[in-house]
Protein backbone atom coordinates (compact mmCIF):
# COMPACT_ATOMS: atom_id res chain seq x y z
CA UNK A 1 0.00 0.00 0.00
CA UNK A 2 1.30 3.42 -0.96
CA UNK A 3 -0.13 6.54 0.65
CA UNK A 4 0.37 10.02 -0.76
CA UNK A 5 -0.69 13.58 -0.04
CA UNK A 6 -0.91 16.32 -2.61
CA UNK A 7 0.93 19.61 -2.12
CA UNK A 8 -2.17 21.39 -0.83
CA UNK A 9 -2.95 18.68 1.71
CA UNK A 10 0.69 18.48 2.84
CA UNK A 11 0.63 22.20 3.65
CA UNK A 12 -2.74 21.88 5.39
CA UNK A 13 -1.49 18.95 7.49
CA UNK A 14 1.70 20.79 8.43
CA UNK A 15 -0.18 23.98 9.37
CA UNK A 16 -2.66 22.01 11.49
CA UNK A 17 -0.09 19.72 13.10
CA UNK A 18 -1.47 16.55 11.51
CA UNK A 19 1.31 13.98 11.47
CA UNK A 20 1.88 11.26 8.90
CA UNK A 21 1.16 8.84 11.75
CA UNK A 22 -2.39 10.22 11.97
CA UNK A 23 -2.81 9.95 8.20
CA UNK A 24 -1.65 6.34 8.35
CA UNK A 25 -4.18 5.68 11.12
CA UNK A 26 -6.99 7.18 9.00
CA UNK A 27 -5.98 5.01 6.05
CA UNK A 28 -5.66 1.92 8.26
CA UNK A 29 -9.17 2.55 9.64
CA UNK A 30 -10.48 2.68 6.07
CA UNK A 31 -8.62 -0.51 5.22
CA UNK A 32 -10.36 -2.16 8.20
CA UNK A 33 -13.77 -1.04 6.94
CA UNK A 34 -14.12 1.94 9.27
CA UNK A 35 -14.99 4.50 6.60
CA UNK A 36 -16.80 7.63 7.78
CA UNK A 37 -18.39 8.39 4.39
CA UNK A 38 -18.06 6.50 1.10
CA UNK A 39 -19.03 8.71 -1.83
CA UNK A 40 -18.31 6.01 -4.42
CA UNK A 41 -15.83 6.15 -7.27
CA UNK A 42 -12.92 5.72 -4.87
CA UNK A 43 -13.70 8.87 -2.88
CA UNK A 44 -14.08 8.64 0.89
CA UNK A 45 -14.19 11.03 3.82
CA UNK A 46 -12.28 10.13 6.97
CA UNK A 47 -12.11 11.86 10.31
CA UNK A 48 -8.76 12.69 11.86
CA UNK A 49 -8.50 13.54 15.54
CA UNK A 50 -7.03 16.81 16.76
CA UNK A 51 -4.03 16.61 19.04
CA UNK A 52 -5.16 15.55 22.54
CA UNK A 53 -8.81 15.44 21.39
CA UNK A 54 -11.14 13.02 19.70
CA UNK A 55 -12.26 12.68 16.10
CA UNK A 56 -15.70 14.27 16.49
CA UNK A 57 -14.37 17.83 16.77
CA UNK A 58 -11.32 17.24 14.64
CA UNK A 59 -10.58 17.30 10.95
CA UNK A 60 -12.24 15.83 7.89
CA UNK A 61 -10.14 14.54 5.02
CA UNK A 62 -11.04 13.60 1.48
CA UNK A 63 -9.10 10.56 0.32
CA UNK A 64 -8.94 8.93 -3.08
CA UNK A 65 -9.06 5.40 -1.74
CA UNK A 66 -8.16 2.28 -3.69
CA UNK A 67 -7.89 -0.70 -1.37
CA UNK A 68 -4.54 -2.50 -1.71
CA UNK A 69 -3.03 -0.01 -4.14
CA UNK A 70 -2.52 3.74 -3.79
CA UNK A 71 -4.35 6.20 -1.60
CA UNK A 72 -4.19 9.98 -1.95
CA UNK A 73 -5.08 12.56 0.70
CA UNK A 74 -6.29 15.50 -1.38
CA UNK A 75 -8.31 17.83 0.83
CA UNK A 76 -8.87 18.49 4.52
CA UNK A 77 -10.71 20.89 6.75
CA UNK A 78 -11.56 21.43 10.41
CA UNK A 79 -15.08 20.21 11.14
CA UNK A 80 -16.15 23.61 12.46
CA UNK A 81 -14.92 25.45 9.33
CA UNK A 82 -17.01 23.74 6.65
CA UNK A 83 -20.34 22.01 6.28
CA UNK A 84 -20.74 18.68 4.55
CA UNK A 85 -19.29 18.12 1.11
CA UNK A 86 -21.69 19.20 -1.65
CA UNK A 87 -22.88 16.96 -4.49
CA UNK A 88 -20.98 19.14 -6.97
CA UNK A 89 -17.76 18.75 -4.96
CA UNK A 90 -18.23 14.99 -4.76
CA UNK A 91 -18.72 14.83 -8.52
CA UNK A 92 -15.48 16.77 -9.08
CA UNK A 93 -13.62 14.55 -6.61
CA UNK A 94 -14.82 11.43 -8.44
CA UNK A 95 -13.58 12.79 -11.77
CA UNK A 96 -10.23 13.71 -10.27
CA UNK A 97 -9.96 10.33 -8.52
CA UNK A 98 -10.42 8.54 -11.84
CA UNK A 99 -7.58 10.57 -13.36
CA UNK A 100 -5.38 10.12 -10.29
CA UNK A 101 -5.86 6.34 -10.16
CA UNK A 102 -4.90 6.08 -13.84
CA UNK A 103 -1.47 7.68 -13.30
CA UNK A 104 1.35 5.49 -14.53
CA UNK A 105 4.27 4.77 -12.22
CA UNK A 106 6.41 7.10 -14.35
CA UNK A 107 3.94 10.01 -14.10
CA UNK A 108 3.54 9.47 -10.38
CA UNK A 109 7.32 9.52 -9.95
CA UNK A 110 7.52 12.82 -11.86
CA UNK A 111 4.85 14.31 -9.59
CA UNK A 112 6.82 13.18 -6.57
CA UNK A 113 10.04 14.67 -7.97
CA UNK A 114 8.35 18.04 -8.58
CA UNK A 115 6.81 18.07 -5.10
CA UNK A 116 3.22 17.99 -6.38
CA UNK A 117 2.74 14.74 -4.44
CA UNK A 118 4.55 13.53 -1.33
CA UNK A 119 4.71 10.05 0.13
CA UNK A 120 3.22 9.57 3.57
CA UNK A 121 5.67 7.80 5.87
CA UNK A 122 3.99 4.96 7.72
CA UNK A 123 5.90 2.81 10.18
CA UNK A 124 4.28 -0.27 11.61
Amino acid sequence: MQIFKNRWFAKFAKDEGISDEKLCKAEKDAENGLIDADYGGGVIKQRIARLHEGKSGGYRSIIFYCRSDRDFFVYGFPKNAQDNTTKAEVKEYKELAKITFSLSDEKLEKLIQTGAIKAVACYE
